[in-house]
């Protein structure tokens, strides 16, 4: 997989432009993925960096059962119901991807989420080489 920023492209805040996933590859898509223990504990409502931190543990679970890790995300989709906690968001976010060659991404804001605590909701979708 490569991940590109071509250098006429405009700025980033921590994810790249182009994704390119070689033939062969198996594509793991995850459902999207809120703010919910195992356990059906709801992270605190209002707390970005509890709710974030929550979903990408809830992610990185999700990828394992479909035999990828992070190193293998190419794309993020990432819905908030306001842009308040964007920077608490993104420190965590960055706790799991390779900020070296972050995955490509889109951010939507939202009018809700399924529940009205939660703030976040991130879908991923990564490749494993060779055919996994």
């Amino acid at each position: 997989m490569h991940l590109i920023s071509p250098p006429d492209s405009p700025p980033t805040a921590g994810y790249s432009h182009v994704a390119t996933i070689p033939a062969g590859s198996t594509l793991v898509h995850t459902s999207g993925q809120v703010p919910v223990a195992p356990d059906g504990t709801i992270a605190p409502a209002g707390d970005w960096e509890a709710q974030a931190r929550q979903v990408f543990e809830n992610l990185t679970t999700a990828l394992a059962g479909g035999g990828a890790a992070w190193r293998d995300v190419f794309k993020l989709t990432v819905y908030v119901t306001d842009l308040a906690g964007l920077a608490e968001f993104r420190a965590v976010r960055d706790e799991f991807v390779d900020t070296t060659r972050p995955p490509t991404s889109s951010l939507v804001q939202v009018a809700g989420l399924v529940r009205p605590e939660f703030l976040i909701e991130v879908e991923a979708v990564a490749a494993i080489s060779g055919g996994g």
